[in-house]
């Protein structure tokens, strides 16, 4: 490991010695777009098809528990103010993420705001998200976020059909979803995105069909469509193995794609990066902008990933673990890597391609722009954005986005 470049700057015995900045990410620091992602990795049940890092009361054993949970969050904020050192960069989003946010107080999100504030210059114009199950918040819960500061709200809806809905262990009904929509515009929060899920098994093309419909007359500004994936060690993989339930069909998940982008596309929401459309760019998410665009964000909480100008590390992942290593006054980092200027650029064409402008066919190698050239031929490039200088995918590009990656970084 590296030696700590801040060795100099703070007192050996506060010096956290698994979490380091490297001069060339210090120097970044200033000159990028800075984000917090604040994890928060409780629900109340856990959904068959979910691998992400999230407990269940039942699952979190000794050591931790969403009580306390606040004062981890904010021991490691303050931790971060101190690594950054005295030039700290000004925080443009804050997004908490799960897991279920909204498990918590109200009054907890409040006081890590106010924490970040107390820290760090944030924008005047701070995007700040909070993910939330529809069954998680009321009217009240939003109005104590708005006044908070949060200005942005991203529900995960999944579908409004009830059969599909119990596949996936959902626990909230199909009209919940559009009355917290509701509910969160009442209570002060202007900017709303709805998740949706797609290829369920059992789903038909007319269920799709009322999913979509029902979320378009939310009126929300910003819609998440992903295709269900089948993650290993999961219940639905499980389910899939023992043939209780079939896997989702590609063709069908194909279809589904492109019945949503028919649809979205008519009333008005155009997609920005491929599992995701707006009404306008402002309504975009700036803080998922930081991931595909280069950006900068610290993440925390256990298990939360960061990057730092190619510098880039990981917290561990359970709860007990990650608050013991922060009551000592350690980092709760578990490992990191510094990505040289290859790496760097083949991530940026990765994630740069998913988004509708593309990526300039100056970062590909020769080979790449033949590939990208060949893509055009295909179908799968858009022809003017090339004659452009640009690679940019059409929507049959989209549906072999990973193909297209490939093809243009081998």
């Amino acid at each position: 490991m590296p030696p700590n470049p801040l060795a100099a700057t703070l007192p050996a015995a506060t010096l956290p010695d698994r979490l380091w900045l490297p001069d060339s990410a210090r120097r970044d620091v200033l000159e990028t777009p800075f984000g917090l992602y604040i994890h928060v990795p409780f629900c109340a049940s856990r959904c068959g098809y979910c691998d992400f890092n999230t407990y269940t009361a039942s699952e979190l054993g000794p050591g931790a528990s969403q009580h306390d949970y606040v004062d981890s969050v904010l021991a490691e904020l303050r931790l971060v103010r101190h690594i950054l050192g005295p030039q700290l960069p000004t925080v443009g989003t804050v997004f908490f993420g799960g897991g279920t946010p909204t498990l918590l107080p109200a009054e907890h999100l409040a006081a890590m705001l106010d924490e970040i504030r107390a820290e760090f210059p944030v924008a005047a114009d701070v995007e700040i998200t909070v993910e939330a199950n529809p069954e998680s918040v009321t009217r009240a819960s939003f109005a104590r976020l708005a006044r908070a500061g949060v200005n942005r709200v991203s529900l995960g809806m999944q579908s409004a059909v009830p059969h599909v809905l119990s596949v996936l262990d959902r626990r909230h009904t199909p009209g919940q979803a559009l009355r917290a929509a509701e509910d969160a515009r009442a209570a002060g929060i202007a900017r709303v995105s709805l998740d949706l899920i797609y290829g369920t098994p059992g789903e038909s093309d007319e269920d799709w069909q009322t999913s979509l419909g029902a979320a378009l007359s939310a009126g929300v500004q910003h819609l998440s469509a992903y295709a269900l994936i089948v993650e290993p060690g999961t219940a639905l993989a499980r389910q899939v193995a023992s043939g209780q339930i079939a896997a989702p069909d590609d063709d069908v998940l194909a279809d589904r794609y492109e019945q949503a982008d028919q649809v979205l596309a008519a009333a008005g929401m155009g997609w920005y990066e491929v599992s995701n459309w707006a009404t306008s760019a402002a309504g975009r998410c700036r803080h998922n902008e930081l991931y595909w665009t280069g950006g900068n964000w610290w993440g925390i909480g256990p298990g939360a990933h960061s990057h730092i100008g190619g510098a880039r590390w990981w917290n561990r992942k359970h709860p007990a673990a990650y608050a013991r290593a922060l009551s000592v006054g350690d980092s709760p980092a578990q490992g990191s890597e510094l990505l040289d200027d290859a790496a760097r650029r083949v991530e940026s064409i990765m994630l740069g391609i998913r988004l509708r402008d593309g990526v300039a066919l100056e970062v590909l190698s020769e080979r790449g722009r033949a590939r990208a050239g060949e893509a055009v031929t295909y179908g799968l490039l858009d022809r003017a954005a090339y004659a452009g200088g640009r690679a940019a995918l059409t929507l049959r590009g989209r549906l072999l986005a990973d193909a297209v990656v490939r093809d243009l970084t081998d």
